[in-house]
C-alpha cells in the first residue's frame, strides 16, 4: 500500500505550493521539473532525491501510475533543482526494492510503514535537455 491517493491530492493543492519554493535548497529534496505529455504544459514538483555519485533515486510513494513519472518516462528526460543547481537527467528507469537498500536507514522505515518499495533511477545527463 502506497500513499493514498487523497494525500497526493492534498499535497498537490496545498502543501506543494509551499515546499516547492523550499526544496531547491533543502537537502535531500529537489524540485522536478518536467513536461505534460499531451500538454506540453509545464510543471514543477518537489521531490525527495538520493544522490547516489552520477545517479540520482527517487522514492515512488504514490506507486508507478503517477502522472509525473508518466511524463518522464515519455520524455526520457527531466531537470531537477538540487542544492540550488539545474541538473539534468535522463534514461529513466523504475526498479523494486524490497528492502530498500539503496536509501538512508531512517528514509526505510518510513517507506517501509507506507509500503513503497518502487523507485525511479536517472542518471545525470551531460547537457541539459531542451524544453524541460
Amino acid at each position: 500500500m502506497v500513499l493514498p491517493r487523497k494525500v497526493a491530492l492534498l499535497n498537490k493543492r496545498f502543501l506543494n505550493r509551499v515546499v516547492v519554493h523550499l526544496a531547491p535548497r533543502l537537502p535531500g529534496l529537489a524540485v522536478l521539473h518536467h513536461r505534460g505529455r499531451r500538454s506540453g504544459r509545464r510543471y514543477a514538483i518537489p521531490i525527495n532525491v538520493f544522490v547516489r555519485g552520477e545517479r540520482y533515486l527517487f522514492a515512488l510513494t504514490y506507486g508507478p501510475g503517477t502522472d509525473w513519472l508518466k511524463n518522464v518516462k515519455a520524455a526520457g528526460r527531466c531537470t531537477i533543482t538540487h542544492r540550488g543547481r539545474v541538473v539534468a537527467l535522463h534514461e529513466p528507469r523504475v526498479f523494486r526494492d524490497p528492502q530498500r537498500s539503496q536509501v538512508p536507514a531512517p528514509v526505510r522505515l518510513v517507506l517501509k510503514q507506507i509500503g513503497a518499495d518502487q523507485f525511479l533511477e536517472m542518471r545525470r545527463a551531460s547537457t541539459a535537455p531542451r524544453g524541460s
